[in-house]
């Protein structure tokens, strides 16, 4: 069996761990915009493109099936792994961690898109407001929302201040008062509140990732009282098989290993 297993995630990191000490052959892909991660097995960077296409790479090594642990945000390589897998009959399965729960003493205001956000955002303006953007790479869109927002509000004598933070540089040119933090989980409650302590944050952007590596923020936001506009996660075609637990889909991925090749 040969399993091409599209990561880029900790989860992702752990399966392809423990895949490949189970004597599985585990191809790992990621983007290559952060980290090389220190894994034993093949490990391709940069996509698919290089190769020809998700479609000639699948052909061309013989690929068995699909194991897709990549972020919850990422809908575009989920839908497009999904729809290459089913012309091609390949098995395609997805690991999502869970969802992240709202606890007694959150705020969070759920938004679908940067339309909305901004909708929000404007009705939480105070004064003075300095919001943390925990959302990865902000795009064009949002970016422009922002400066049109920035501009009213300075207006009308508002404060506004924006901070982003990302694990490496923008992809695209910030706002130029805009204030960039590098930073890579995983991360600690008191290094969170001390960050949004330090920058005063009145309000802050989060994708509803899940697992453990970012949630300490949400829990230092709930002791500050801070408000959390959380984008609710994509919505992926169903499939047959999907796990969120890390034991059990590696159970299912050995157990297919062994009867794939069993004579």
């Amino acid at each position: 069996m040969k399993l091409l297993l599209l990561g880029g995630t900790a989860d992702g990191r752990k399966l392809a761990a423990l895949l490949h000490e189970q004597g599985i052959e585990v191809i790992y892909s990621i983007a290559g915009l952060v980290r090389k991660p220190p894994l034993d097995c093949q490990i391709i960077s940069g996509g698919f493109s290089q190769h020809g296409g998700l479609v000639s790479y699948l052909q061309q090594e013989k690929i068995t099936a699909v194991l897709d642990v990549t972020h919850p945000y990422a809908q575009q390589i989920s839908s497009t792994a999904q729809t290459v897998c089913e012309s091609l009959n390949l098995p395609y399965w997805r690991f999502h961690r869970q969802a992240w729960q709202a606890e007694c003493g959150d705020d969070w205001r759920g938004y679908t898109d940067n339309v909305e956000l901004i909708h929000l955002l404007k009705k939480a303006l105070t004064t003075e407001t300095n919001i943390l953007f925990s959302i990865g790479q902000l795009d064009a869109e949002l970016l422009q929302l922002l400066a049109d927002l920035a501009k009213r509000t300075a207006e009308q004598g508002v404060t506004l201040r924006l901070i982003v933070r990302t694990a490496v540089a923008p992809k695209i040119p910030l706002l130029a008062d805009m204030h960039w933090l590098k930073a890579i989980g995983p991360f600690h409650f008191d290094d969170e509140k001390a960050l949004l302590q330090q920058h005063k944050i009145s309000l802050m952007v989060s994708k509803n990732s899940g697992g453990d590596s970012t949630y300490p923020k949400l829990v230092a936001a709930r002791q500050l009282q801070i408000p959390v506009f959380m984008q609710t996660r994509p919505e992926l075609a169903d499939i047959e098989t999907e796990f969120n637990d890390l034991n059990d889909c590696a159970e299912f991925v050995a157990g297919f290993s062994r009867s794939f090749t069993s004579p």
